[in-house]
């Protein structure tokens, strides 16, 4: 069964260009290679939530607790982190409809 991961959080004042660089560059591609596809990306314009939330889907359970215990997350999560602040993880079962996440 597949499991999304869902991260949240809002991106630093005046670090949007350099965030977005980050993304694309590091963020996708390291998702990816660690069995996380990258497969959604919301940007909230207006509220309190969390600016954005990224998804990505594993596999299976067993696939994403690998991912999210390796070096190499720890070290991607680190360097979103000089972009981004108020990381959150969310893991969610696999569903047609949109995650609501509160």
């Amino acid at each position: 069964m597949q499991i999304r991961l869902l991260l949240l959080y809002d991106i630093l004042p005046g670090r949007d260009q350099d965030y977005f660089e980050f993304l694309v560059r590091e963020l996708a591609p390291g998702l990816a290679r660690l069995g996380i596809q990258p497969n959604e990306n919301w940007y909230t314009q207006f509220g309190s939530d969390p600016q954005i939330l990224l998804g990505g889907i594993a596999e299976d359970a067993a696939t994403l607790q690998k991912a999210l215990t390796s070096k190499d997350w720890d070290a991607l999560k680190g360097r979103l982190s000089d972009y981004v602040t108020n990381i959150q993880e969310r893991i969610v079962r696999m569903s047609p409809f949109f995650p609501l996440v509160k």
